[in-house]
């Protein structure tokens, strides 16, 4: 293995500060913060796409639309093969630049997920009159032509995945963010809205949703080739040895990339197949806010995997727990108030995508119930796949799945999009309660402390009590959410009043920042990694 590539992300008070598990923290403070705002826009302008989908098309439009986004999502999962996440695995461990090794992986990683992309593109537009009925019920007359613009997107977009992976790892996360968290999440909304605005039908709308992802794909050419070395001299021509080592790591890890980028949606194909495209349209705008809810824990995800393949390749199994628990009650203290809110106010927040989609409130409740323990557990499927157990992931991942497909088969027919958000609620639950069971044997340290703990019971209290507030004073609707946000808000300007806070936040905002006041005075930013 050959030295790894200086961390984009680092700076020169990580190198020096004494205590290693310290330096990552700090490492993944910096990190983390600018994943989370990323995410926090992402989920922002996500919610707006679903606020245009349901008032546009409305629940048996917005459920052939969510179908189709399922179908891309689905295929671009599969099609991928787990490289996405072999990327990020393995392009910390090599050396960038010209004459460097990490652009030799790029054919390794490319290759198959392009020509398994081509294949079901192909078969997706052949067979696109006899799947339209089943899988877009609510396309009308055009659902044929809509699912084979669908499935031809999908090596574009596959594409786009894979190298977005390699961008995460080659350039500072700000890069990284901009494409995935604003381009994407800001022009879908404004070009499906201009759709439906302009009387355009679910062809128009999904063409909006799909023209983003093209330009991600340049955007991300232009940025990965310079720091790769690509037409500079770097070699991509890979050894037998590179092909070996990556695919040994990445093929377990392709039917559980299918099983999570599909999670949410192999339960709109199966609501839209045994219940129905309203109760699918129902589904889909619920999984939309609890997809939101998540982006925390995926901007926390995206921005510290290449630290803890780092770690975990060195051997500093230490430091990697270190890293984790941190951005567990990063995630923690962020979700739980998203989740707790939905649970207590799913009325209020179904109400904004129109008056038809509140049948949607028990689902809403349930999932949100179980988002409390896939962001409670952390990031525990990073430590599995950045310490190359993807194995282990794939056996917790296929646990998930098989609960969710079993009682979706099971509870869709009979109670549609309720019975859909339990068996996804189960599969959920199922995952990451094995996916943390397997990461601490391999870690071999713990997970959680105290300060995990402590988090955990004051954001309860604290959201609980605003909620019981807002209940109390306006019922679980409109007015008793704006009350319980106005009573959380006023709890967290009170907090910032104790010193114990105050100093909390100093000590994060210095790690933010890169710097520990004796290291910025003793290690001057050398002009390489100036700005970043």
């Amino acid at each position: 293995m050959t030295r790894p590539p200086a961390d984009p992300d680092r700076s020169p008070s990580a190198t020096t500060a004494g205590d290693a598990g310290a330096a990552e923290t700090r490492r993944s403070a910096r990190s983390g913060v600018a994943g989370l705002l990323g995410a926090a826009t992402s989920g922002l302008f996500g919610f707006v796409l679903a606020v245009v989908i349901t008032r546009g098309y409305g629940t048996v439009g917005a459920g052939a639309f969510f179908a189709a986004i399922g179908v891309v999502t689905v295929a671009t999962a599969v099609c991928t093969l787990g490289a996405e996440t072999g990327l990020m695995w393995a392009l910390p461990r090599r050396r960038a630049g010209a004459c460097g090794d990490a652009a030799r992986v790029l054919p390794v990683a490319l290759v198959p997920p392009l020509l398994a992309a081509l294949v079901v593109a192909v078969v997706g537009v052949l067979s696109a009159d006899a799947l339209a009925p089943r899988l877009l019920g609510g396309s009308g007359a055009g659902g044929d032509t809509l699912l084979a613009v669908t499935f031809a997107a999908v090596p574009a977009v596959v594409a786009m995945t894979l190298l977005l992976a390699a961008l995460r790892c080659v350039r500072p996360i700000r890069a990284y963010v901009s494409v995935q968290f604003l381009l994407l999440p800001i022009a879908r909304p404004a070009l499906v809205g201009a759709a439906a605005l302009a009387g355009g039908g679910l062809l128009a709308g999904m063409t909006g949703w799909l023209v983003p992802a093209a330009l991600a794909l340049l955007a991300c050419l232009v940025l990965v080739a310079g720091p790769l070395g690509l037409g500079a001299g770097a070699a991509l021509r890979p050894d037998r040895a590179d092909w070996s080592t990556f695919w040994r790591f990445a093929l377990p890890r392709a039917a559980s990339a299918a099983i999570d980028a599909g999670s949410m949606w192999v339960g709109v194909l199966l609501t839209s197949v045994l219940a129905g495209p309203a109760d699918a349209g129902v589904f889909g705008a619920v999984g939309r806010y609890v997809l939101a809810g998540q982006l925390a824990m995926q901007g926390l995800r995206v921005a510290v995997s290449p630290q803890l393949s780092r770690l975990l390749g060195r051997g500093e199994r230490a430091a990697a727990a270190a890293v984790h628990r941190q951005l567990t009650i990063w995630g923690l203290v962020l979700s739980w108030p998203v989740y707790l809110l939905l649970a207590v106010f799913a009325m209020a927040f179904l109400r904004l995508f129109g008056s038809e989609f509140t049948a949607g409130v028990p689902a809403m409740t349930v999932l949100a119930v179980a988002m409390l323990v896939n962001t409670g557990v952390g990031n525990v499927q990073s430590l599995l796949l950045m310490g190359g157990r993807s194995g282990l992931h794939l056996a917790a991942t296929l646990a998930g799945l098989t609960v969710t497909v079993s009682l979706g088969l099971l509870l869709i027919p009979g109670h549609g999009a309720t019975g859909a958000a339990f068996a996804w609620a189960a599969g959920i639950a199922t995952e990451n309660l094995t996916a943390a069971a397997f990461a601490r044997t391999v870690v071999r340290e713990p997970l959680a402390d105290a300060a995990t703990l402590r988090a955990a019971a004051v954001t309860v209290a604290g959201v609980g009590a605003a909620a019981g507030v807002g209940v109390l004073a306006g019922g679980r609707g409109l007015l008793g959410l704006a009350v319980a946000l106005g009573v959380l808000a006023a709890g967290c300007v009170g907090m910032l009043t104790l010193p114990r806070v105050r100093a909390v936040i100093r000590v994060t905002m210095r790690q933010v920042r890169g710097r520990d006041d004796a290291a910025t005075a003793a290690s001057p930013v050398p002009a390489s990694t100036r700005g970043r």
